[in-house]
């Protein structure tokens, strides 16, 4: 029997005045996001496209208030979170594999 735990968040956090998003792992790392980055990284079909259409964050150069301003985080899953915008879009699932190897910013 394996004794390989998966490293897991024990918390997510907005840090308003960093306008950073911190997760903190069980294996004592903190990783750090950019929460605007964040919204720039939405991996749904619409922010990224699908089936060799384009998806709408190639085509425009800024975003509103209301796209980058981070209401909510939920868990989905065991695998990844779902963020939760001002202007009503929450489509993006941002599984925890992708997050660990995107970090900005890493603190132990």
């Amino acid at each position: 029997m394996s004794s390989y735990e998966p490293v897991v968040p024990l918390s997510v956090v907005a840090e308003e005045e960093t306008g950073t998003l911190a997760i903190s792992w069980s294996d004592d790392v903190t990783t750090r996001y950019p929460i605007e980055w964040l919204r720039w990284q939405c991996p749904c079909a619409v922010c990224r496209g699908e089936m060799g259409v384009p998806g709408r964050l190639s085509r425009v150069k800024t975003l509103s208030l209301e796209e980058t301003t981070l209401v909510d985080a939920q868990p989905i899953g065991r695998y990844g979170i779902m963020l939760f915008w001002a202007d009503g879009h929450h489509d993006g699932i941002f599984t925890y594999d992708w997050l660990r190897a995107n970090s900005q910013d890493n603190a132990a």
